[in-house]
């Protein structure tokens, strides 16, 4: 892209932007995860808020996978930029493997600070046996807990895995605020329904108005799409190497 940014903050991750204009931006991020919430929901939100697209991140240690929608090749982790609501939105269709996530969300938290974030919102998935669809909530500061406790189930003791818990742990490491929503699901398979609770926190701790109608009324379809990607990203991961370094599933 002409007049794009190139930054490149850690050894193998490398984040390419156009320059980014918002002051004091909020950040969300959606990587793949337990039921996919995390990249369905932030999906949702860059198609209802129209979002632009600026950029992307890259890493020599994702999987050779190009992206299609509508014909047209996108890049797998992109970034993209609501100005009228001054929201960052990152998400991803590939699964970010536990051996690289703390170096992707130091790049990540590295950039967002470039930008001078105001805080960070990631968005992710909870497997539990209970079909309530609750959203639950965690903060790295008692401010952002405020901000939260009245719409979610605080997350009082556990864990949080993967790239968004590098990214929160990354975010207090640093005092810089954030939240992690979890959209609790109780199926491996994508789950819009979740993600659907979690736009609607969204909508109430950031006076937003996105429409979950249409994600919930799509959920079928959209679980079998995500169904089709995530099997074609295992495929490019299984060729004939005789070393799978960076496997991307089990």
């Amino acid at each position: 892209m002409p007049g794009d940014e190139r930054s490149q903050y850690g050894e193998n991750v490398t984040i390419i932007t156009k320059p980014i204009s918002l002051e004091n931006p909020i950040i969300v991020e959606g990587f793949p995860g337990i039921g996919l919430v995390g990249n369905i929901a932030s999906q949702h939100l860059i198609d209802e808020l129209e979002m632009e697209y600026m950029g992307s991140i890259e890493s020599r240690y994702f999987p050779p996978i190009a992206v299609l929608f509508n014909g047209i090749i996108n890049m797998p982790v992109r970034i993209y930029e609501s100005v009228e609501h001054n929201i960052l939105a990152v998400i991803s269709d590939i699964p970010i493997h536990p051996t690289i996530s703390y170096e992707v969300s130091k790049v990540l938290i590295d950039w967002a600070q470039s930008v001078n974030v105001k805080e960070i919102i990631s968005i992710a998935g909870i497997a539990t046996m209970s079909a309530e669809n609750k959203v639950f909530g965690a903060a790295t500061n008692d401010t952002m807990l405020e901000k939260i406790k009245e719409h979610v189930e605080v997350f009082q003791v556990g864990t949080i895995s993967g790239i968004s818990g590098s990214v929160m742990t990354e975010c207090y490491m640093r005092n810089i605020p954030a939240i992690s929503l979890l959209g609790e699901t109780n199926s491996p398979n994508p789950d819009p329904r979740a993600s659907a609770m979690v736009i609607k926190i969204l909508n109430k701790i950031y006076d937003l108005s996105i429409n979950t109608e249409n994600l919930i009324d799509q959920a079928e379809q959209i679980e079998i799409e995500l169904h089709k990607l995530a099997e074609q990203v295992k495929s490019s991961e299984e060729g004939d190497q005789p070393r799978r370094e960076f496997p991307m599933y089990g």
